[in-house]
């Protein structure tokens, strides 16, 4: 199947491949997402199957609206804040999950994961299916998520449906907060940064660790280029290798491949926009290895050090 523009017409074909329990690849403000029909269970196996995703690690649900999330989940007057103040937008919440929702969704846990998407091709499909959709990032299991259509298509072939919504304005996979619990817990740092989050609803604690993922993205390692990755750090050999620089704001001293600069202007919002593009870029030159300068771990510097830390340990 090809990258089709998102026309009304190819928003309304998608929508009913996804009634027929297909699966379709779109885009939203994050990153392009898996689609299936929340309530099929044999469309969401496929996401699992698609994707060699292990089953114990549960998916995002999207939503058009709040009354949507509500018929799948149990909101309380915390999430209705929330939603008020970031939805549509890069914030998933993790809420007590009702019956409707299978179990292959959550893996089997009692609660759910959902945000509403701030892309209006996202919104206009969902809006089209009358229901709610299933769709964790278009990529393999543990590879870098695709903000581009290219990306997806180079994962998948012509497998899929691919509405091209062009590049992801945000690129970095939403902020998930847990409100299973008296406190609020920060699973996955994202696209809303938790100062923001600690405005609107005062302290949040950050989980460290997870025996068993609540949410997408909690295992120590993710979103992996194929090229090997590190954190720069001083006392790294690089002796004969084709190594390429994720560069913070400006070039490193020093002879690499090639450079890639995250923002010149040290804009952390630029940053995280341009880097799944740019690894992606450099995952395709055939280096020995991609170095990656930290980045100060504000904002929304705390979600790309998570990225690059996970990315790293897939090499580790």
């Amino acid at each position: 199947m090809p990258i089709v523009e998102p026309t009304r017409e190819n928003i309304k074909k998608a929508a009913k491949l996804l009634k027929a329990g297909e699966l379709i690849a779109f885009p939203t403000e994050t990153v392009y997402g898996l689609g299936a029909n929340v309530f099929n269970e044999k469309a969401v196996a496929r996401i699992f199957e698609l994707k060699k995703r292990p089953h114990f690690d549960p998916l995002i649900v999207h939503v058009a609206d709040v009354s949507m999330a509500e018929e799948i989940s149990h909101f309380d007057e915390r999430a209705r804040i929330l939603a008020s103040h970031f939805w549509p937008g890069p914030l998933t919440l993790v809420l007590p999950k009702k019956k409707a929702v299978p179990d292959i969704v959550t893996s089997g846990l009692p609660s759910v994961a959902l945000r509403m998407p701030a892309h209006e091709v996202a919104l206009a499909l969902i809006k089209e299916c009358g229901f709610p959709l299933a769709a964790p990032s278009a990529n393999p299991f543990g590879q870098l998520s695709p903000t581009r259509a290219e990306h997806v298509l180079s994962y998948f072939g012509d497998e899929l449906f691919i509405l091209d919504g062009g590049e992801c304005q945000v690129g970095l996979e939403s902020t998930i907060l847990d409100l299973t619990e008296k406190e609020p817990l920060l699973l996955r740092p994202g696209g809303v940064p938790v100062e923001a989050l600690r405005e609107v609803l005062g302290d949040i604690k950050i989980r460290k660790k997870a025996s068993k993922p609540k949410a997408p993205g909690q295992l120590k390692s993710h979103y992996a280029p194929r090229t090997p990755l590190k954190i720069w750090r001083k006392c790294l050999k690089l002796e004969g290798k084709r190594v390429g620089f994720l560069a913070f704001t400006r070039a490193p001293e020093g002879k690499y491949e090639v450079v890639r600069v995250l923002s010149p202007s040290g804009d952390l919002r630029e940053a995280a926009a341009n880097l799944f593009k740019y690894l992606h870029e450099l995952d395709k030159m055939g280096l020995d290895l991609i170095l990656a300068e930290p980045v100060p771990e504000k904002g929304l510097g705390l979600a790309i050090m998570d990225r690059l830390r996970k990315a790293e340990a897939a090499f580790n």
